[in-house]
């Protein structure tokens, strides 16, 4: 636990490398308590504003979604996509590409912190791409975002670049410096 600004400037600092990445090294969406339902839908159940029922295979109907990236509310699961909040191939450039395939799968579906993987909508998603916070942060709620995006570089001991590490002082800066608590995965 610390406060944010101090969570922010103790990330480790460190070039990063992007040899050698494939997003098919983070075996993603996989059902890992076997109950039917990928990581993808169970972040879509529990993030739901309205629950959705769910069908055979896990088929997700009804509900309703906010994406707080952009503000914006779907009522169709498939309108919504799960964001890894730390990009798999920021991971990748950040430490990740030392780890094992089991690590990298763990990591790819984290549903152990909620911070970890986001429903927002297909669009905002497709914007932020593989950017780190140097290069995108959401039109809203940004305090939200840096907040959350420091916890997983913490939980997954994962490094930040010069330019990400200016980015996330900068944001932390202007936030509540709110006490941000982590559970290591690793």
């Amino acid at each position: 636990s610390a406060p944010l600004r101090t969570a922010v400037r103790a990330l480790p600092v460190a070039t990063e490398v992007r040899t050698g990445y494939s997003r098919d090294l983070f075996p993603h969406w996989v059902d890992a308590d076997g109950d039917g339902c990928d990581a993808r839908r169970e972040v879509l159940i529990s993030e739901a504003e309205v629950r959705p029922t769910v069908g055979s295979g896990c088929s997700l109907t009804g509900g309703r979604w906010f994406s707080y990236y952009d503000g914006v509310s779907r009522t169709n699961a498939s309108d919504i996509s799960v964001d890894h909040m730390v990009p798999l191939a920021e991971a990748w450039d950040s430490g990740a590409r030392s780890w094992d395939s089991s690590t990298r799968q763990a990591f790819a579906n984290d549903l152990g912190d909620y911070r970890s993987l986001v429903g927002v909508t297909i669009a905002s998603n497709s914007s932020k791409s593989d950017s780190d916070p140097a290069g995108w942060q959401p039109g809203r709620e940004q305090c939200r975002y840096v907040f959350e995006y420091t916890s997983v570089k913490i939980r997954w001991r994962l490094s930040v670049d010069s330019a990400e590490r200016s980015a996330l002082i900068s944001r932390a800066d202007s936030c509540s410096d709110r006490t941000l608590t982590v559970a290591r995965a690793r």
